[in-house]
């Protein structure tokens, strides 16, 4: 596939301190978030990617989740890592390695990084965890619009 006639897409990351997110924004628009706690002055937990829904399959969480991690570097940052979507972007790439909390990793993979998603929403609700699945569609108190990972 040629790139040829395609127009570069500009792109922003901010860091909205009173949202507690990382935003990226192409050309202007608002097009997903990543959700962190800072930790310690530079240490995140990155705890939930959201994508809106018009712009999901088209890279953006990929996209965000570099630009945040190459961010957190620039800040000589740590991280531990809790948001499935962030645990399995790192399980395919040692790029970055260096900026895993060594004390405090957080999930080594997508599945415990869900099962304990699952589990933290079931004993919230007081009943049994339930699927990702479902979590996405039922949970009443998560933003409606987005990706939830």
């Amino acid at each position: 596939m040629s790139s040829e006639g395609q127009t570069p897409v500009a792109e922003k990351l901010i860091d909205s301190l009173a949202h507690g997110r990382f935003e990226l924004f192409r050309d202007g628009e608002l097009v997903g978030w990543l959700y962190y706690t800072r930790l310690k002055r530079n240490r995140y937990a990155l705890r939930h990617t959201e994508v809106e829904p018009s712009h999901q399959h088209q890279g953006v969480a990929g996209a965000m989740v570099r630009r945040v991690l190459d961010e957190i570097r620039a800040r000589e940052g740590t991280i531990t890592a809790i948001c499935p979507f962030v645990v399995d972007y790192l399980s395919r790439t040692t790029a970055y390695a260096d900026l895993i909390d060594a004390r405090y990793p957080g999930y080594s993979d997508r599945a415990a990084a869900e099962s304990a998603l699952r589990k933290a929403v079931a004993e919230a609700r007081g009943r049994a965890p339930e699927t990702h699945e479902s979590l996405i569609r039922s949970e009443p108190t998560r933003p409606t619009r987005g990706r939830v990972s």
